[in-house]
């Protein structure tokens, strides 16, 4: 199911996915089954989204993200590809960031570029990640630091 203000240029999705009102998805960008694009999404061209992953209203999805099966994206969750963004800066280095499978990303968290959230990892809301979070860990804060149980 594709909204009809949806723009989804590309033809790579799964059965069973649905895409909700004004999201642009770009037409080299791959998105699996039974996924779930809610309102007001973007997804760039060099995406590759696994199936039945939910990403919530206000995200954009920026080349060199890869995000594996059954993730969640809360919503305005933000993710970046440059280190060092300059306007015009076509010939910058895109630094592929991977979600692996299970893990959640939580309301509002910010995503630098190059990062592994290792498999049912979990990044609390508002949390700004710089490094690689190991698999099963919960993240909080800025810089995020593992939350100690």
């Amino acid at each position: 199911m594709i909204h009809a203000s949806a723009d989804v240029q590309t033809s790579a999705i799964g059965d069973g996915t649905r895409i909700w009102q004004f999201c642009v998805v770009l037409p080299g960008a791959a998105i699996g089954r039974d996924c779930n694009i809610c309102s007001h999404c973007f997804i760039e061209n060099d995406v590759v989204v696994g199936d039945r992953v939910t990403i919530k209203s206000g995200v954009q999805l920026w080349d060199g993200l890869r995000v594996e099966d059954d993730v969640f994206i809360g919503p305005n969750a933000t993710f970046t590809n440059d280190r060092h963004p300059r306007s015009g800066n076509r010939g910058f280095e895109c630094l592929p960031t991977t979600l692996e499978s299970g893990c959640s990303v939580g309301a509002g968290a910010v995503i630098l570029p190059g990062v592994r959230i290792g498999k049912r990892a979990v990044v609390g809301a508002g949390a700004v990640v710089t490094k690689d979070v190991p698999d099963g860990a919960t993240v909080v804060g800025n810089p995020a630091r593992i939350l100690e149980s």
